[in-house]
């Protein structure tokens, strides 16, 4: 009787719509945010020009900074655009420091965001100022070159591995619950 009960639970309709539900999602194309380590394998420490690091990066909405330094010495201060120029850390707009030296910054309004680490280190060249965008829209589809096959008169050649692959998962879904 419990074997049936699973066999009628694993064919009913809400399962199948459920289940090529999480199939359709997992075949598009993901988008996410990039977690940079500022300074790469340096870290966030002296001896290291952060501007050029940042030169050429585009950072977007929705990315990370991610700092790594000693954490007895160095910090991670935002503060604005003259108080980045003059290093300036009496004043801070926000004090990313966590005490573990391994602090994370989320990049959430497009502006320029500026950090500094104090106790006199952003003399020594520890700041840093990263431009944050919105990602740039999709590219546009080409234009349909005339004889080129269509959706519309040969969907066989998407349809066909999304069926096969929608098969693939829903038997090895069913061997395996």
């Amino acid at each position: 009787m419990e074997g049936m009960k699973k066999k009628v639970l694993l064919g009913s309709p809400a399962m199948v719509l459920l289940f090529l539900g999480v199939a359709m999602l997992l075949m598009l194309p993901g988008v996410s945010a990039k977690r940079w380590i500022v300074g790469e394998s340096n870290g966030w420490g002296t001896n290291f020009n952060y501007t050029t690091w940042a030169k050429g990066k585009h950072f977007y909405n929705g990315d990370w900074l991610f700092f790594v330094y000693d954490r007895n010495q160095m910090n991670v201060l935002e503060v604005n655009k003259t108080d980045y120029e003059s290093c300036n850390s009496d004043h801070p707009l926000h004090n990313w420091t966590t005490g573990a030296g391994r602090d994370v910054v989320p990049l959430n309004v497009t502006r320029t965001y500026y950090f500094i680490s104090g106790k006199g280190f952003c003399f020594g060249g520890m700041k840093i100022a990263v431009h944050v965008e919105n990602l740039p829209p999709p590219p546009k589809a080409a234009p349909i070159k005339s004889g080129a096959p269509t959706l519309s008169s040969s969907g066989h050649i998407i349809l066909m591995p999304v069926v096969f692959a929608i098969g693939a998962a829903w038997d090895a879904f069913i061997h395996f619950w």
